[in-house]
């Protein structure tokens, strides 16, 4: 090539790099950052286990604008993505948390797009850890293991059979509530110390029918035990693996200042603690604050003056600040979750086994007039 046309050839080339690499064009310029997700995986519930005998009482919910709304509806859009509701086996002093009330919610639930926990107390009223009475029903079977073991398998098999028949069966199942104590036990008698060989076998076949469930209807199904306060469980779970009970998923606990030794501040390092020896998820499945100390009805509050922390006053503004600050706390310690107990349960014309009206109706998330309180707003997670 002739030299001139060289040079021309080489003057070209370089104005045309020159161009390439511009400021708007860099050479290897960086690639994108991948978005970031930003999902919040935290499970913020409620039990709404009140919820359909409140509106079977006549009640109204009205949400935070003042206009009537279905409280199911009301909790969703305010961001609530787990209902809890609990079972009785054979409940003859109530026509709710029977099979039919349960199914219900859940169907009232899975309508607004949240999922469900079912809470098994094996028993055909209220269990936590100083009553863990035997359905009447197998009362007669109270001293066979095996056949109480077997009646626990069964009823819990059948319970989920039915609703997943029924297109309801709940994403989590408790075993139990607040098995603090030992389960099942005859009401005439007295109990001493746990027995451990019994309250494994019974836990374990309940555990036992959940697993087997989930895989007859092809349906993952997350599994909790669960414990009333962190200074229990920390034993709890210490000595249900020391006596074989670990088919489960999750450690599930109750949180109510008014009846722990913990602290906010200390809560951590319990959670902590369960999540790491026994490699679950945690999570607190009840919880509740007072936004007043003012009483709706004639029936008492359960949370007084005594259930205040230093620092949260009862008022709506304290009642969102606790539940802030326990969230952070769980968070903390690698919890997973936060269900507020019972936050429908206003006062109504229903009647309670102690009275007429509602124990709970100043630790709601709806004020005196059934109105969304600032509570309400820590279901949008902000």
């Amino acid at each position: 090539m002739p030299t001139i046309k060289i040079m021309s050839f080489l003057l070209m080339l370089t104005i045309s790099l020159s161009c390439q690499l511009t400021p708007e064009n860099p050479p290897n310029p960086e690639p994108e950052p991948e978005p970031q997700d930003s999902t919040d995986t935290f499970i913020r519930g409620g039990d709404l286990s009140y919820v359909n005998e409140m509106l079977d009482c006549g009640a109204v919910y009205f949400n935070a604008e003042g206009t009537q709304q279905d409280p199911y509806e009301i909790f969703a859009e305010a961001g609530m993505d787990l209902v809890r509701v609990r079972l009785w086996h054979n409940p003859d002093w109530t026509d709710y948390s029977d099979e039919a009330d349960v199914a219900l919610a859940i169907e009232r639930a899975n309508a607004q797009g949240m999922k469900t926990l079912l809470d098994f107390h094996y028993s055909d009223t209220w269990a936590d850890p100083g009553h863990q009475d035997v359905p009447a029903a197998w009362l007669g079977v109270v001293d066979n293991l095996g056949a109480l073991g077997d009646s626990v398998y069964n009823y819990t098999y059948r319970v989920l059979k039915n609703l997943h028949r029924d297109g309801l069966l709940p994403e989590y199942v408790q075993v139990g509530n607040e098995t603090n104590s030992e389960i099942l036990r005859d009401p005439n008698r007295n109990y001493g110390s746990l027995n451990w060989t019994r309250q494994a076998h019974l836990l374990n076949r309940g555990l036992a029918a959940v697993r087997d469930a989930a895989s007859d209807f092809d349906q993952e199904i997350g599994v909790m035990l669960h414990v009333a306060q962190p200074e229990n469980a920390l034993w709890w779970f210490d000595r249900a693996t020391q006596n074989g009970i670990t088919n489960y998923d999750w450690i599930a606990i109750s949180y109510y200042p008014r009846w722990s030794d913990y602290s906010l501040q200390a809560l951590p390092d319990a959670i902590e603690t369960l999540r790491t020896t026994y490699n679950k998820q945690v999570i607190v499945v009840e919880t509740a604050y007072p936004f007043t100390l003012d009483n709706a009805d004639n029936a008492s509050n359960n949370l007084n003056s005594e259930a205040l922390v230093t620092g949260y006053p009862a008022t709506e503004e304290g009642q969102l600040a606790f539940l802030k600050a326990l969230e952070a706390s769980i968070k903390e310690g690698g919890g997973e979750g936060l269900v507020y107990w019972e936050p429908g349960w206003i006062s109504t014309t229903c009647r309670t086994l102690w009275g007429q009206g509602s124990h709970w109706d100043n630790a709601t998330l709806f004020n005196h007039s059934r109105k969304a309180n600032l509570g309400m707003q820590f279901y949008s997670g902000e």
